[in-house]
């Protein structure tokens, strides 16, 4: 054990009271230079306050000023516009049963099919023919052998490679009676060859004019449904709730039943982008399609905001043309209305009164009943279609001429102001669809035609009651709209052939019959050169307007509406409501801001 000495003690204690008085004499300082330099000088801080203040004051202004034109600067380098995402809601009237191109005949059917399945072709907003799958097609000195290459690198919404297989295998189902594809009479008769994996050759029976138009429909998928029997293909569930295009969307979800969210609406389907699409991945986050049982829903949904887009739509209640936030596009249809007279048997069968009927009817009238423009019809072309000739216009207005030629064939009038002739009354039933601008048109008709002594009854019926009586053509006169398209083929509604009940189609809906149309109209579809075909079509247009088959009226317009413009969607012509979609991948409808 160590001891610490006595001196080592004294020693450290002396060491320790030193340090003491160090630390005693450092802390004495300390409080005396704190009270000269702070504590005296805190009298004096209020002499400088107002100097202080001002400082502080300007360094504020300067900051904000600064974070101002840093502001200013930033936005000076944006723009404001239209931005990817955002949800489309659309609504339309009717339901939905099947998706599949091969089937889809109805407004929402196509729709969905439109979004989901890509053609070889479709229309542009100048409705002209361009490529959708194909780059472009051929056609030899004969005019029967069409070359279509398609697009390399072409997907399934699964990943698998889309070939020339895919095209043959589709047209293939179409062309199988047991498949029972509505499109099957157009592609009777029509072989189809692989080339290679990006080239199809269609060989037609006879040299058709119109043909390149014929391939717009959707094409499936072979490794999908190659192993599904023909009899069994509608039924399966690729067509509802599983399908598989090539379109701008894919297969989201289906949702039946009313929903809160979705108002009255019978349906939902959902479909997102596809990032594969040839013509590059949609802009919208998603496309929902809402269906409704009536317009007035339809409507109601959407000054509920429940969809930021209204098809379909026969007319624009003025509520919602005044609100501000509507957009409302018209598009214009390459289709006619017309008022069909069956020529067959009746009392309809009198050329005379086919005539004096025309020259009762005041176009311009009509025209001003409906609530917007549309483009009057004068012959079974349209205005500035390749054929039409105005020399060969149907008969203006003119109410004097039609009662003498009534006077004339004995058709007189009694006290009561009925025409009849040998006890028979001058009188037939006019069928219409149940629709605001149909019923406007048919009784302006039966108040033309009274006047002129012919007794009109107006039999108007909901759409499928509508659509099969115009299928059996149960009816006398028919107000109806026919669609006719770009290229002037009018031969499946005045030929003769397609007044037969045999007739795959029917569409010859006055059931005329003329050897000099029929002819003409045969000559004008088999030629290729767009001279001889105007040349050709002049007959057809002369006997045509000598018999008056039909009265032509105006071509009628597709109704669209929105909240605000939707960027990538432009007013132009379509053949059918669904081209609307021709340019879908690019929509948008959110706005935001982006460097210029």
């Amino acid at each position: 054990m160590t001891f610490i000495d006595r001196a080592t003690k004294l020693r450290m204690r002396r060491m320790f009271r030193r340090r003491q008085h160090q630390v005693e004499t450092v802390t004495t300082i300390v409080e005396a230079q704190f009270d000269n330099n702070f504590t005296a000088r805190i009298e004096r801080l209020l002499d400088v306050q107002r100097f202080v203040v001002g400082w502080v004051f300007l360094v504020v202004i300067i900051t904000v000023l600064t974070a101002m034109q840093t502001v200013t600067l930033h936005q000076f380098y944006l723009t404001s516009g239209p931005i990817p995402g955002g949800v489309y809601n659309e609504g339309m009237v009717g339901t939905y049963s099947n998706a599949s191109p091969i089937y889809a005949t109805g407004a929402v059917d196509l729709s969905v099919s439109r979004l989901l399945f890509a053609g070889l072709f479709k229309y542009d907003d100048a409705n002209r023919l361009v490529g959708d799958l194909a780059s472009g097609y051929t056609v030899d000195s004969s005019t029967k052998i069409y070359t279509v290459r398609l697009k390399p690198g072409l997907k399934w919404q699964d990943g698998t490679p889309l070939t020339a297989q895919d095209i043959i295998f589709t047209y293939h189902l179409i062309q199988n009676p047991d498949v029972q594809s509505p499109l099957f009479a157009s592609w009777q008769g029509i072989d189809l060859k692989e080339i290679n994996q990006y080239t199809v050759q269609f060989t037609l029976p006879n040299a058709l004019a119109d043909f390149p138009y014929s391939m717009t429909n959707g094409i499936v998928p072979y490794h999908i449904l190659n192993n599904i029997p023909a009899v069994q293909l509608r039924s399966s569930s690729f067509n509802t709730t599983q399908p598989v295009g090539a379109g701008p969307f894919q297969w989201g979800a289906l949702q039946l039943g009313s929903s809160v969210d979705a108002g009255d609406a019978t349906a939902l389907i959902a479909l997102k982008p596809f990032a594969g699409y040839n013509g590059g991945e949609a802009k919208l986050a998603s496309y929902i399609i809402h269906t409704y049982d009536n317009e007035d829903q339809l409507l109601a949904a959407y000054r509920k905001h429940a969809v930021v887009g209204a098809a379909g739509l026969h007319t624009i209640p003025a509520d919602i043309r005044k609100d501000q936030s509507t957009h409302i596009y018209t598009f214009n249809m390459t289709a006619e209305n017309m008022v069909f007279f069956r020529m067959s048997s009746g009392i309809l069968s009198d050329a005379t009164i086919r005539k004096a009927l025309v020259l009762a009817t005041d176009r311009a009238a009509i025209l001003k009943l409906l609530n917007y423009a549309v483009i009057p019809a004068q012959e079974p072309l349209l205005i500035g279609q390749l054929g039409y000739n105005n020399a060969y216009r149907q008969a203006s207005y003119d109410m004097a001429a039609a009662n003498v030629l009534l006077d004339k064939a004995g058709w007189l009038k009694g006290n009561d102001g009925q025409r009849s002739r040998d006890g028979q009354t001058l009188g037939f039933q006019l069928t219409t669809e149940d629709t605001p601008n149909a019923l406007k048109v048919s009784r302006y008709l039966q108040s033309a035609w009274h006047s002129l002594g012919v007794n009109v009854q107006l039999v108007p019926l909901q759409a499928v009651d509508f659509q099969s009586s115009v299928d059996r053509h149960d009816y006398t006169a028919l107000l109806y709209s026919i669609s006719i398209g770009v290229d002037p083929d009018v031969f499946v509604y005045w030929d003769s052939s397609q007044s037969d009940v045999r007739s795959d189609n029917r569409l010859n809906l006055s059931e005329y019959k003329s050897p000099t149309a029929d002819i003409a109209l045969e000559a004008g579809r088999t030629r290729d050169d767009p001279i001889t075909r105007i040349i050709k079509y002049k007959s057809f247009l002369q006997v045509w307007q000598q018999d008056n088959p039909a009265i032509a009226l105006y071509q009628p317009n597709d109704l669209y509406i929105t909240r605000g413009p939707v960027a990538g969607l432009s007013e132009h012509t379509l053949n059918v409501d669904a081209d609307r979609y021709y340019s879908v991948q690019n929509w948008e409808i959110k706005t935001g801001h982006y460097n210029k």
